[in-house]
């Protein structure tokens, strides 16, 4: 059966781990609209208590979430069920991050904002079934946007604390809180 049509016999299973309510809902029922049987979690407990509750085919993880991280929920649920098919999504994209969610069984990476569409391609390239509506062209992000991306998830890492971040990032305090007054640069 193809991922991206559901048959009546058998609906496949999605879980859906956000901690973005809003993302999780919008996804989910886009998802639900194709055919599919979809659960949904906001974090790595509701995540692990589900997927040992009822194995799913395919997840989709958010990289950062409260708590325990996106990819401790990959490892865990690939250790629940390592056939489960895994696509992390994330608004804090980095190739180091996207290492991670590989060799921990991953079989794609998503920048955010990723539609229902973008989710049945990349799960339909990492099963090598043809993708129609998905270009293979990789457009690198500016260097601009590569450092916007690092102070974000480096802010992210401290929790917010500016003068924290700026000392991780051995810049001073009032240079990075001009940075993030910036509005993202574009890819």
């Amino acid at each position: 059966m193809s991922i991206a049509s559901a048959g009546t016999e058998q609906r496949p299973s999605l879980l859906l781990v956000d901690d973005d309510s809003t993302l999780r809902e919008r996804l989910a029922r886009a998802f639900r609209e194709r055919g599919w049987d979809v659960t949904t979690a906001g974090d790595y407990d509701e995540a692990l208590a589900a997927a040992r509750r009822e194995s799913p085919e395919y997840a989709v993880v958010d990289l950062r979430m409260p708590g325990r991280s996106g990819l401790e929920v990959v490892r865990d649920l690939l250790t629940v069920d390592a056939s489960t098919r895994v696509v992390v999504l994330t608004g804090y994209g980095s190739i180091a991050t996207t290492v991670d969610a590989i060799r921990l069984g991953a079989v794609n990476y998503l920048p955010k904002p990723a539609d229902a569409d973008d989710l049945l391609a990349a799960f339909a390239r990492a099963s090598g079934e043809p993708s129609v509506a998905t270009s293979e062209r990789f457009e690198a992000p500016s260097l601009a946007r590569a450092e916007w991306e690092h102070i974000n998830r480096v802010l992210a890492d401290c929790g917010g604390n500016i003068s924290e971040a700026a000392r991780k990032l051995g810049i001073h305090r009032r240079s990075l809180q001009r940075k993030l007054q910036k509005y993202p640069p574009s890819r």
